[in-house]
């Protein structure tokens, strides 16, 4: 009997269309821990799909960093100061100028020459990222908006109508957004070499507050993109007032983004001694979707008790209290 039943169960885990099933309607949808879990198992394949398609996120970067570091590279000092004080020192040779380039003169690979090919495909990926970045968060997150949901899920059909839809407003936000995140990711490698005086740890940890309240943010920018008809100024504001609504699911939502994170780094330090390609290619499979996966689980109920259910609400008792003085 007990092998009957673990038979059934693995074959359930290996049923490609068992993610298709909608949620029983007596099945308790409370946006729990343990309801995390059971979406998770349930929509396991869907998932690995929706990751390969998630895929030219990445990609891009991945390439132009092959590409920037594959070059002729030469030492370079990586403080302003370095040539200010190498001037001095040429001028007149002290102690001080000694000590001085000793605690400026940090240096670190950069291309020697210029390859107008590396350039190129370089200045095409930023291109195709900065084109298609929004719609490719639009397609990803409306397909799990639909898991989050508990509804049949069509990763194409579902991941290009959203895009469709949202064609015009996903372009121009995934351009703010991927240029926010440039900016937050150079500021702190910027400021992080510069710590040292009061006003640049400052503008140091402004930068990483500001950078961690975007992220927060971004768990709830495309999904009420793709739920409402919402200018992005409003979405902007709603995305910082929900930050604060749902601090709770929100640091729940990062912890469960840092654990698999962790599970990721853990598996690739125990695997890289028996094959180094399969902690390289782990990654691949899951880790995009499942992260986004655990951020949009987080953030959908929020969206929904303070934008959805009230609006419900309103509609049922228009519509009851319709009923009520309709003539019999």
């Amino acid at each position: 009997m007990d092998t009957e039943k673990k038979g059934s169960r693995l074959f359930r885990f290996f049923d490609l269309h068992r993610d298709n099933r909608p949620d029983a309607l007596e099945e308790d949808t409370t946006p729990t821990v343990k309801r995390y879990f059971k979406l998770l198992g349930r929509r396991f394949w869907k998932l690995v799909g929706l990751n390969l398609m998630m895929l030219p996120m990445v990609l891009p970067l991945i390439f132009i960093f092959l590409l920037y570091t594959g070059q002729d590279m030469t030492p370079t000092a990586t403080d302003p100061l370095f040539s200010q004080i190498y001037g001095a020192g040429l001028q007149e040779s002290t102690p001080i100028v000694s000590v001085l380039l000793d605690l400026f003169g940090a240096q670190t690979d950069v291309p020697a020459a210029g390859n107008t090919l590396s350039y190129v495909l370089i200045a095409l990926c930023v291109l195709f990222l900065a084109v298609t970045f929004g719609w490719q968060n639009v397609g990803a997150t409306y397909v799990l908006r639909n898991m989050v949901r508990g509804e049949p899920v069509f990763l194409f059909s579902d991941y290009f109508y959203a895009i469709k839809r949202n064609l015009r407003q996903g372009f121009l936000m995934g351009l703010l957004d991927a240029l926010l995140l440039f900016l937050f990711g150079f500021d702190l490698l910027y400021f992080s070499g510069l710590t040292g005086s009061f006003w640049m740890d400052v503008c140091y940890w402004a930068v990483l507050a500001i950078g961690i309240l975007y992220f927060f943010m971004r768990f709830y920018i495309y999904l009420m993109m793709i739920t409402f008809e919402l200018s992005i100024r409003k979405i902007l504001k709603n995305a910082l007032i929900f930050t604060a609504l749902g601090i709770k699911r929100n640091l729940m939502g990062a912890l469960g983004i840092v654990g698999l994170t962790a599970v990721n780094v853990v598996l690739f330090f125990a695997l890289i001694n028996i094959n180094i390609a399969i902690p390289l290619i782990l990654p691949v499979i899951y880790y995009l979707s499942f992260t986004a996966f655990t951020s949009a689980y987080a953030a959908y109920p929020v969206i929904e008790r303070y934008m959805i259910t009230p609006y419900q609400t309103d509609a049922d008792e228009e519509e009851e209290a319709s009923s009520e003085e309709a003539p019999a």
